[in-house]
């Protein structure tokens, strides 16, 4: 039954596993059990093979598998049929995270750079993108979730673990009976708002009201709906553009490259086109030529490092792969319409 009380599956994961509770989601149910994530867990001695996914096991406990489990802290609330936790790094170490259950799973990446990793959903091509900050993925019932990573900053993630058979949400919706598509790394403004609003709950520790946090979770799951008819109907190829597959390698390649020199040629060889086809289909697919799109995403990781006021321009020009200031300058203010300098003034 609904009521006002505090919200009482409220649980705190030490960094050690071994004197707090862990979330475990039973496939049936999503309520809390207590468990030592310190007896089972081993840290891993594998070198990162892309491949190293397919010896997880096809369902996990429920909840998503940290190892080494002692290098993160751990918090959860469960009501309502959905389960949010808050996992946060303290320590710059290898991690890799699993996850299989028959639950929907959506991860919310507040914080995530790496220096080298893989990330995999079941249906999708992994991804080895190293700046992947306020982006989604969304994992269906039963498919594998895998990653791993050599973290470049303190890791900052939250979990959504959803059970169809146990939200309170309109039956014409036919939640248990849709066929959800899984998504790597994207973006979606009313999901991420929903999900950093129940982050924020949880966080304050001032989880009074159980239908808000419910409420939340309706939304949550509206809004994944929403995304997955969206996906199905009309998230379709420009005609003359990049097809799916060929549009998502080109812009992960690049985002993972900023600061190098990337050809035309290097770019058409990756989705086994020619380099005038491949000029005019990416213009199609994106409205811009790949170098000016290029040059857009590393002003806009330079707006990010000139944001650490501690860094000089001149360091932050080099880091995104500009050689001379003078060019780097001249291209932030063309994009930005300030300079370089002036932008990071203003968070003095």
């Amino acid at each position: 039954m609904l009521s006002n009380s505090t919200l009482p599956n409220v649980v705190s994961h030490g960094p050690s596993g071994r004197s707090a509770a862990a979330l475990h989601l039973p496939v049936k149910s999503l309520a809390l059990d207590r468990r030592d994530h310190g007896k089972n867990d081993k840290t891993t001695d594998q070198q990162g093979d892309r491949l190293h996914h397919r010896r997880m096991q096809r369902v996990s406990n429920g909840s998503v598998e940290v190892c080494p489990p002692d290098i993160v802290k751990r918090l959860s609330v469960t009501s309502g049929g959905m389960t949010a936790e808050v996992i946060q790094a303290t320590k710059n170490e290898r991690v890799e995270t699993r996850f299989c259950a028959p639950v929907l799973l959506l991860v919310a990446y507040e914080r995530g750079t790496r220096d080298d990793g893989d990330t995999f959903v079941e249906g999708l091509p992994g991804s080895r993108l190293r700046d992947f900050g306020q982006k989604l993925t969304f994992v269906p019932a039963g498919h594998q979730y895998y990653d791993w990573q050599q973290p470049r900053s303190l890791t900052r993630v939250s979990y959504f673990y959803i059970d169809p058979a146990q939200q309170s949400v309109d039956p014409d919706l036919g939640l248990s009976g849709i066929s959800f598509a899984p998504r790597l790394f994207f973006e979606n403004t009313p999901l991420w708002d929903t999900a950093r609003k129940l982050t924020m709950l949880i966080e304050s520790g001032d989880v009074s009201n159980r239908l808000y946090f419910e409420a939340l979770g309706v939304v949550l799951v509206h809004e994944l709906v929403r995304l997955n008819v969206g996906t199905q109907s009309i998230k379709r190829p420009v005609r003359g553009g990049l097809t799916t597959w060929q549009k998502r390698t080109i812009l992960d390649y690049i985002e993972e490259n900023l600061a190098e020199q990337i050809s035309l040629e290097t770019l058409a060889r990756l989705v086994r086109l020619s380099p005038y086809y491949f000029c005019r289909a990416f213009k199609r697919s994106v409205g811009m030529p790949p170098h000016q799109y290029h040059t857009v995403r590393r002003i806009e990781r330079a707006k990010l490092l000139l944001a650490q006021i501690a860094r000089s321009v001149t360091d932050v020009g080099f880091a995104v792969g500009f050689n001379q200031t003078s060019s780097f300058t001249a291209a932030f203010h063309r994009i930005t319409g300030h300079t370089p300098t002036a932008y990071q003034r203003s968070f003095g």
